[in-house]
């Protein structure tokens, strides 16, 4: 008799044990991702991301933009503190437009970032701060020292966020983050290499808006600069417009570049109508996830 109720305490308790960690695993399943983006400055999330971080956070999960510098300096007619005031003011529009959970500026001057343990700390601490999940960053081949620097930044973080008394006032990521490179067209030393391409037209709308928003960006300072800002329609409609149609044709042409992976991703029927995408590329540092956890990671794709 004392066998069969030991016995069958046994059972219940095992059925009790195995039912908590299937409860467990699929609330763990459910539990909305982490990403975090970083930036030069106060639109290169924005530009390069802002289509995928719509679809994260219409899903629930959690995104957050980092300018690494406050861009004070890029502009033709100001500069200084009511530059950098502007520009915060732009971006944290854009999040609202976007619906992500934060966009930041850090207090780094524009056009002087430098790779100092200062500022690799700096984004250790955020990253460990998010727990993210994954991480997004420019490649180190551009043009821009602070698009160099933000890249180096971040890949010198890549390890040391999972070292528990690098920065041991915030706890260590438990799992080191999936590290992503946005699309750029730069060719040496090697060129980008995309692992994942997102049909973004079903955002169309809200990241075309926040490429608008950013006027001081993209109707000054970038039309300024390569001689067609006397091109920038005045009326406020028709200028939104304008700055759709161009974003347009960037996002386009990540489409095109990328067919072959839209189809493998979407099937071919719906990779070949695919308009306009975002592309990113695994970080050799960092977890390095397989074809189907990445598609975990980019919860986009239909069955």
């Amino acid at each position: 008799m004392k066998s069969q109720n030991l016995a069958q305490w046994t059972r219940n308790f095992l059925g009790l044990f195995l039912g908590t960690l299937i409860f467990a695993g699929s609330a763990a399943a459910q539990d909305p991702l982490r990403i975090i983006a970083f930036g030069g400055h106060p639109d290169d999330c924005e530009v390069r991301a802002a289509g995928v971080a719509a679809m994260w956070a219409a899903m629930g999960h959690k995104v957050k933009f980092v300018s690494v510098t406050n861009g004070d300096i890029g502009h033709y007619a100001m500069a200084g503190g009511p530059l950098a005031l502007t520009r915060k003011a732009e971006i944290e529009e854009c999040g609202k437009i976007l619906g992500i959970e934060e966009s930041v500026m850090l207090d780094n001057h524009d056009g002087e970032l430098m790779p100092t343990l200062e500022n690799r700390k700096t984004i250790a601490r955020l990253i460990r701060e998010w727990q993210a999940d994954i991480v997004l960053g420019p490649r180190s081949n551009d043009y821009h020292p602070d698009h160099r620097y933000t890249a180096i930044l971040v890949q010198d973080a890549a390890f040391m966020v999972t070292v528990p008394f690098f920065t041991p006032t915030v706890p260590r990521v438990e799992k080191n983050p999936v590290f992503l490179y946005y699309h750029d067209r730069f060719q040496r030393p090697y060129p980008f290499t995309p692992d994942i391409a997102v049909d973004i037209g079903p955002v169309g709308d809200q990241k075309y808006a926040c490429m608008a928003a950013l006027r001081s960006q993209f109707s000054d300072w970038n039309a300024w600069l390569a001689g067609y800002h006397d091109e920038v329609p005045e009326e406020e409609e028709a200028r939104k417009a304008w700055i759709r149609e161009r974003f347009q044709a960037r996002d386009a042409h990540v489409a095109d570049s990328y067919r072959e992976l839209l189809i493998e991703y979407y099937g071919t029927e719906r990779g070949n109508a695919v308009e306009f995408a975002e592309a990113f590329e695994i970080s050799e540092y960092g977890s390095q996830p397989t074809r189907e956890q990445l598609k975990a990671l980019f919860p986009f794709f239909d069955e």
